[in-house]
């Protein structure tokens, strides 16, 4: 039996579900997911993007409970060191925590413009124009990482920033944000990663809908 539990809400719409199950993975944790009721009041609030941490992801893992995304990230890179979470070299390590950082806690117009809904495609889609700095931002910070560190990922492999930054390239296509070619390969190494795939996979056969994210916005 696994000696770790993580609690997620719906694959389809969670980002932040999507973001700590990434981590968990990454860090090699034998952990059993727990769903909670997506009709929950609380869980439907996380999921309309009022918050980035409700009760989702939670973590349980040899006593220990932590709840915070990026808590879950130093956690997880404390208690398995080798797994690598975050680039080996120290500079690199401080630029992923930076923009690690910045996914965290910022782009709040563009999680509200854009919410995330694997199961959707708009091939036109007009952006808030709130929103538009944040993809800006999003795009430089891409482009910096990886004409510096040289792709596929952020910082060459899978790091944690990349779990941080995964759920955007899910939002960039459900919308059709135009991308450079740069950008839209470091999206396609996203898509094709295996642990993206299948939690793709298991997205697109989740029953239950939510009404309030099925809307136009």
């Amino acid at each position: 039996m696994p000696r770790a539990t993580l609690t997620i809400s719906s694959k389809n719409y969670s980002s932040w579900s999507l973001r700590g199950w990434l981590l968990c993975r990454m860090a090699g944790l034998d952990f059993a997911e727990r769903p909670v009721d997506t009709s929950d009041p609380r869980q439907r609030q996380e999921l309309l993007l009022l918050s980035p941490s409700v009760l989702v992801p939670r973590l349980s893992h040899a006593g220990v409970e932590v709840w915070d995304t990026l808590a879950i990230a130093e956690y997880l890179n404390e208690a398995f060191p080798d797994a690598g979470l975050w680039p080996a070299d120290r500079g690199m390590r401080a630029h992923a925590r930076a923009i690690a950082g910045e996914m965290h806690s910022g782009f709040y117009n563009l999680r509200s413009a854009l919410p995330m809904n694997l199961r959707a495609r708009h091939q036109t889609f007009k952006v808030f124009s709130g929103a538009r700095p944040d993809i800006e931002r999003i795009r430089a910070i891409w482009a910096e990482c990886l004409e510096r560190y040289g792709g596929p990922f952020l910082f060459g492999r899978p790091t944690a920033a990349d779990a941080m930054y995964a759920p955007v390239c899910t939002r960039f296509r459900t919308y059709s944000v135009e991308l450079s070619p740069l950008l839209t390969g470091y999206c396609e190494a996203i898509f094709d990663w295996p642990l993206m795939q299948e939690w793709t996979g298991d997205a697109r056969s989740e029953p239950d809908a939510i009404v309030e994210l099925e809307v136009e916005f």
